[in-house]
């Protein structure tokens, strides 16, 4: 086993090829996957592959040690960011180190934990495990988590039953036990167009629009009042926001189409179930009569962009246990932006977030993880590795 400066300087190699892959979320990742497959194949480690409907990316799930159960899970996104209208120091796709830094889209979120990970799995590899170690890259995590819910169903038909999921997203090497949920909507307001002389002639999208935020709005206060007492998240409520209205196209003109985007952060299921029920019943039971009652083929209809249930705390957990162990830490947090930790653990498997890198700086212009943070993801995985060797 090598010592710690020899695997930085691999990591920091394996790093400068992955963000030199522009996996944005709108393009593919494949060439990234099959250079991680190369890494972990020539270690011995046994393979599987699975592509999206388009054909154009792909999950990557990749064991050494044996296909027993018991498995501990390294897993982390492929997928980044766009870099369009910010200001870069350089180039976003070529790895640059400066005053200890290495700067790149995705250095923290999250190709820096892959990295690492891929530096280590030689040596995985060299000792005989007491149990499987498995890797998992995901897909398209940035825009719902949709690889990761496609793993879990692969995960499951493969018979393969790991224990516990480390998922290495930017925490400053930290413990995340719990995390919201995020689940994202866009609804598109179809009415019909007239002049602006004859309101009452068409059904303008852009006001049914305005009524249905302003229902989401009263919906955001209330959840302030239904935050659980012994709630550890900041704020310690289910929040709700509108990101995006778009609609219309002058001002003399009725609206007749019109979209909005929004999301919300459930610190627990009920809250999600309370928002969906009442917004879609006010959507059935008040705004389409009124529509349509104008405008027979008036309509709204809600797209479901992606529903990703949050890290639910535990009393007994496995995994942060042993990260606890790992790490030297006994502090475990709760924070509030999203993970695919919480699908690992929907799928019975125990899961804490733990990587290198500080979530302040992912999706920013001149993102950057830094040396020694990498080290210390490093020196974990070195832990992980005595602790799994026979």
């Amino acid at each position: 086993m090598p010592g710690t400066s020899e695997l930085l300087g691999r990591t920091r190699e394996i790093l400068a090829d992955l963000v030199a892959f522009p996996t944005v979320s709108t393009q593919s990742n494949l060439e990234l996957i099959a250079y991680a497959g190369d890494i972990l194949s020539g270690a011995g480690a046994q393979l599987s592959m699975s592509l999206d409907p388009s054909d154009s990316k792909a999950n990557l799930f990749a064991t050494l040690g044996g296909e027993g159960d018991g498995g501990i899970v390294l897993s982390g996104h492929s997928d980044v960011v766009p870099v369009e209208g910010q200001d870069w120091s350089s180039d976003p796709f070529v790895l640059d180190e400066r005053d200890g830094r290495l700067y790149g889209r995705g250095t923290c979120d999250m190709k820096g934990f892959i990295a690492c990970t891929l530096a280590m799995a030689p040596y995985f590899a060299e000792a005989k495990l007491s149990r499987p170690v498995h890797f998992a890259f995901t897909y398209d995590e940035e825009i719902g988590c949709f690889g990761a819910r496609a793993l879990m169903g692969e995960i499951a038909n493969a018979g393969v039953r790991p224990s516990v999921a480390i998922i290495g997203e930017p925490t400053s090497m930290r413990i995340i036990e719990a995390h919201k949920g995020c689940y994202e909507y866009t609804a598109e307001f179809r009415g019909l167009e007239g002049h602006g002389s004859v309101p009452d002639r068409g059904v303008n999208a852009v006001e049914y629009a305005v009524r249905y935020v302003s229902r989401l709005m009263a919906l955001a206060e209330d959840l302030k009042a239904r935050a659980p007492a012994n709630s550890r998240f900041q704020p310690p409520w289910s929040t709700l926001q509108i990101g995006r209205i778009a609609g219309g196209v002058a001002h003399n003109v009725i609206a007749g189409q019109c979209t909005v985007d929004w999301e919300m952060r459930p610190v627990q299921a009920s809250d999600a179930d309370y928002v969906k029920s009442d917004i879609f019943a006010y959507v059935e039971n008040e705004l389409k009569p009124a529509m349509k009652a104008v405008h027979a083929d008036a309509d709204i209809v809600t797209h479901v962009i992606g529903e990703v249930v949050g890290l639910e705390p535990v009393t007994e957990s496995e995994a942060r246990r042993i990260v606890s162990e790992l790490t030297g830490s006994d502090d475990a947090e709760a924070v509030a932006f999203g993970t695919e930790a919480g699908l690992f653990q929907q799928a019975g498997i125990s899961s804490v977030v733990c990587g290198p890198g500080s979530i302040d700086q992912a999706h920013k212009a001149d993102e950057f993880v830094s040396i020694d943070q990498l080290r210390s993801c490093l020196e974990m995985l070195e832990r992980l590795r005595a602790k799994l060797a026979c």
